[in-house]
């Protein structure tokens, strides 16, 4: 185990830093400390503080196109360093390396969406003045943020939140997962190499205490947070104080409705293999699978078939036959004890169920039926490789089934007649709904959720208008 010192972190932990708050990196296929880094002292915090002010001045005052400019170039980096960055994330986060090259990719796609279309987005919008004068709604800045970001997707979360705000001309300072600041780092160096000016993004090691201080400071303009329900709560709570305005993506449990199918087992395995995506862990993942009582039994075979026949490997690899590692044991033991209840309150275990070997944070995927309410799997999210499988026996009983969460994010509807499917998912009360697709994602679709899944949104046109000021342009005629 090495200590290293980052590019912009002095060395010193603080006096406030709780012991459970440690950035390092522990590999969760073997469970090895790899390496560690001291938390920011809090004379770095208000060097942040100064410099993403100061470089906020600069930033602002450059022409959005060359600000476009810069944050095109961030993507091409993405592009030419996919495999760098890709092997960080795997080794801190186990996430299957395919994967982790995807997401790489999928962040440089973002950062070129806004350096492409930002400054059309971010355009003035002229009003018509029933007075005959002339009005025009100017989208500016508004001055340094905060994001707090997670663990599951280390630079594809950074980029939502990065992107939209760079081009406009807010300058950001990152607070990273404590398990992710190799990652950290390597995008920091990334934007410094990209040409965005000293100051503009900012990772920061912070402590608990430290991200309080940093939201109450006067410069600080907005805070966006990814991450539990809890973390949004407290962030919100302070921010709320503060009179600071927030972005928060949540938690979700995903409905995905099976309505009707020509091919049952093609449609459970395509319902696997999304659930399966980053062994789980993902905000979005359909987490509630909602299937009619006529396929239902068939449905849940193939599941638990599909289940059964994967085996632990390595995330580095890219067998087809084998599941990847958790990000943590605390994730195991958590989900465990999210699968016990369940099944010790009359649930149907299917596949899976128990963790596989002694070495590494490998949860086997689990396949559960008979879920009711007081279990906790029926209210509480579940992050990682569990299938959780409801019968139904109408179109109403589904949408009834699907809106009985405190969650609010995303859902899919599926059957072989798209309208029959289109009247259901237009009763789904969610941020999000697709149709015959698991989700509509891309760097131009717009992400998030309603009830306790958060507010506010991300990616497309809907990522320029959180953190701007829409100021009125008035001429008198």
């Amino acid at each position: 185990m090495t200590e290293r010192k980052g590019p912009s972190v002095s060395q010193t932990p603080t006096q406030n830093s709780p012991a459970a708050l440690r950035y390092r990196v522990v590999n969760p296929a073997t469970g090895a400390v790899v390496e560690e880094f001291p938390t920011a002292t809090d004379d770095q915090v208000q060097e942040a503080l100064a410099a993403a002010e100061s470089a906020y001045q600069l930033w602002r005052a450059t022409p959005i196109g060359e600000r476009a400019a810069v944050v095109g170039r961030i993507a091409e980096l993405f592009e030419e360093r996919k495999d760098q960055l890709a092997a960080i994330i795997t080794e801190e986060m186990g996430k299957r390396l395919s994967e982790s090259v995807g997401e790489a990719e999928l962040s440089a796609e973002i950062f070129n969406y806004y350096a492409q279309e930002g400054p059309g987005l971010a355009a003035d919008q002229p009003i018509k003045a029933i007075n005959g004068a002339r009005a025009v709604i100017q989208k500016r800045p508004v001055g340094p943020l905060l994001g707090i970001m997670p663990w599951n997707f280390p630079y594809y979360q950074v980029a939502r939140f990065a992107a939209p705000n760079l081009v406009l001309g807010n300058t950001i300072i990152l607070k990273h997962a404590e398990n992710c600041p190799r990652s950290a780092l390597a995008m920091e160096q990334l934007m410094l190499d990209a040409g965005l000016p000293r100051g503009a993004y900012i990772n920061l090691f912070a402590s608990h205490a430290q991200i309080e201080t940093i939201i109450a400071d006067p410069r600080i303009q907005g805070v966006s947070l990814t991450g539990s329900e809890r973390a949004g709560a407290a962030v919100a709570q302070i921010a709320g104080r503060n009179l600071k305005k927030v972005v928060l993506e949540l938690g979700g449990s995903d409905p995905y409705i099976v309505l009707a199918s020509d091919d049952v087992k093609a449609s459970a395995q395509a319902a696997f293999a999304t659930r399966m995506e980053n062994a789980g862990q993902a905000c979005n993942s359909n987490k509630r699978m909602i299937v009619m009582d006529n396929i239902h039994d068939e449905f849940v075979a193939e599941l638990a078939g599909q289940a059964a026949a994967l085996a632990p490997g390595n995330p580095t690899g890219d067998d087809a036959g084998t599941y990847v590692p958790l990000s943590s044991e605390t994730a195991v033991e958590g989900l465990l004890a999210q699968i016990n209840d369940a099944v010790d309150k009359g649930a149907i275990l299917h596949a899976g169920g128990a963790r596989a070997g002694q070495a590494g944070a490998y949860l086997a995927p689990t396949v559960l039926s008979g879920v009711t309410p007081g279990m906790r799997a029926f209210s509480e999210e579940l992050f990682g490789p569990v299938v959780v499988v409801y019968k139904v026996s109408s179109d109403a009983e589904a949408v009834e089934l699907a809106n009985n969460s405190d969650y609010g994010l995303g859902g899919a509807v599926f059957a072989p007649d798209a309208d029959r499917a289109l009247a259901v998912a237009q009763q789904i009360n969610s941020g999000m709904v697709a149709v015959n697709a698991a989700a509509g994602e891309g760097a131009d679709m717009p992400f998030g959720g309603v009830k306790r899944s958060g507010y506010g949104r991300e990616l497309g046109p809907l990522g320029m208008e959180e953190f701007v000021n829409k100021q009125l342009l008035y001429v008198a005629g």
